[in-house]
C-alpha cells in the first residue's frame, strides 16, 4: 500500500504540480512514472491539451455608435502550470472567467475602432488576429496561452435590423417612384 501511494504517473496530455504540505515543490515533470513521499507530498494534475471557452453572445459598439451582437470562442491551453496555479488556484472556471474578461475587452477595443461595414465585410480576420495577440500578451502572465480567438457570428440587434430593413424599403420605394415618374413623363 505504501509503495502504491509513493508512485504517480504523468500522461503526455497532462501537466503536474508536486506539493509538499501545500507548497509548490516542482512542476516540470515529463511523461512517465515518478515518485513522491506518501502523506507528505501531494500531486495535482492539469490538462495540457487545447481547451475551449465558448463565450455568450455579447453586445459591442462600433465606431459609428451602432450595436452589434458578437458570438465568439477562444481556444487556449495552460502554458506555465505553476503560474497558472498561483493566479487561478488551479480552477479552470476561474481561469475561463479571467480569460473571458481579457478577450472581451480586446474585442470591445477592436470593434470600437471599426464601422459596421468593416466588421461584417472584410476585416474579420484582422480583428481576430489582433485580439489573439493583444489578449494573448495579457494572459501570458496568468500562465495561459491563447491559441486562437474566433468570431463565429456577428448579428445586428432586432431594433437595428428593423431600422435597416425600413431604410432599405424606403430607398427601394424612392427608386420605384422615380421610375414611375419618368414613365409618366414619357
Amino acid at each position: 500500500v505504501l509503495g502504491s501511494m509513493s508512485v504517480f504517473t504523468v500522461d503526455e496530455r497532462e501537466k503536474v504540480i508536486l506539493f509538499r504540505l501545500g507548497e509548490i515543490i516542482r512542476s516540470d515533470f515529463g511523461p512517465g512514472i515518478h515518485f513522491k513521499v506518501p502523506f507528505l507530498h501531494n500531486v495535482r494534475k492539469f490538462d495540457s491539451r487545447l481547451l475551449n471557452l465558448d463565450a455568450e453572445p455579447e453586445r459591442f459598439l462600433t465606431s459609428e455608435k451602432k450595436d452589434v451582437i458578437v458570438d465568439s470562442f477562444v481556444r487556449w491551453r495552460i502554458a506555465d502550470v505553476e503560474q497558472f496555479f498561483k493566479s487561478t488556484r488551479g480552477d479552470e472556471r476561474q481561469a475561463g472567467l479571467l480569460l473571458y474578461q481579457k478577450v472581451n475587452a480586446a474585442l470591445r477595443n477592436e470593434f470600437g475602432r471599426r464601422t459596421v461595414k468593416d466588421v461584417v465585410s472584410g476585416e474579420r480576420g484582422a480583428i481576430m488576429a489582433s485580439v489573439t495577440s493583444s489578449a494573448g500578451e495579457q494572459v501570458r502572465e496568468l500562465g495561459m496561452e491563447i491559441v486562437d480567438v474566433r468570431v463565429s457570428r456577428i448579428d445586428l440587434p432586432a431594433e437595428v435590423s428593423n431600422s435597416v430593413y425600413l431604410r432599405m424599403r424606403a430607398e427601394r420605394e424612392r427608386v420605384a417612384r422615380d421610375f414611375r415618374s419618368r414613365g409618366a413623363e414619357a
